[in-house]
């Protein structure tokens, strides 16, 4: 069985039709295929890029998330202060997020986290109590933040695994499979040619031999 890569012959003939027809609409096809093959590739490679660029801005959020944790950490038996609670304080009330789009991807910017007013009794409560709500905020925020490049880099992975794909298709399945209905089709019309070359010549010889028979009688 003849084959072109991975692409049999038997399965190639299976699906066309040996005319010319048929030969202009595989071409046409090929030449779609190699056009948008490039562009793909480029898709991939920029969301590779992408990818390995927003992993390491992520890294440095989770280093700064674990460098403030520490330093929130160092005070922390102050919390304990039943005077006030300061849970309520530090829960974002909004997040505030923005799109930009990669390689034709969507992708969830985070832009900042918004938090109620601070209520508490200012005499009554400690002197660290400020610095510990601010902290705490910006600690929240920035675990937001991670939260929001986690799903950003899934969004990207996701689309990395769809471009892969139609990469892999044009490449090993398309491209190869019209190349080879290319090939059948034209050995065919160039086999189909050379018979009617053949019958052609045969018929005039026959022509020839009856007008020689006629001429003698």
């Amino acid at each position: 069985m003849a084959q072109i890569g991975t692409v049999p012959t038997q399965k190639v003939m299976a699906k066309i039709r040996l005319t010319k027809g048929e030969l202009k609409r595989q071409r046409d096809a090929l030449g779609q295929y190699l056009r948008y093959l490039p562009t793909l590739l480029l898709k991939k490679q920029q969301l590779q890029m992408e990818i390995i660029h927003q992993l390491s801005i992520l890294e440095e959020k989770a280093r700064n998330e674990t460098a403030k944790t520490n330093e929130i950490t160092a005070w922390a038996g102050l919390f304990t202060d039943k005077k006030v609670d300061l849970k309520p304080m530090i829960k974002p009330k909004r997040i505030i997020t923005s799109t930009r789009n990669i390689a034709g991807a969507d992708l969830p910017i985070f832009e900042r986290a918004e938090f109620e007013s601070a209520d508490y009794d200012l005499f009554i409560s400690p002197l660290w109590v400020d610095t510990a709500i601010e902290e705490l905020k910006k600690l929240v925020a920035l675990q937001q933040e991670i939260k929001i490049l986690e799903k950003e880099i899934a969004v990207l992975r996701e689309e990395l695994r769809i471009t892969a794909q139609r990469v892999n298709l044009f490449e090993k399945v398309k491209i190869p499979e019209a190349r080879e209905a290319i090939r059948v089709i034209k050995i065919y019309l160039g086999d189909q040619m050379t018979n009617a070359v053949g019958r052609s010549k045969i018929a005039k010889r026959k022509i020839e031999a009856q007008e020689l028979v006629e001429a003698a009688v």
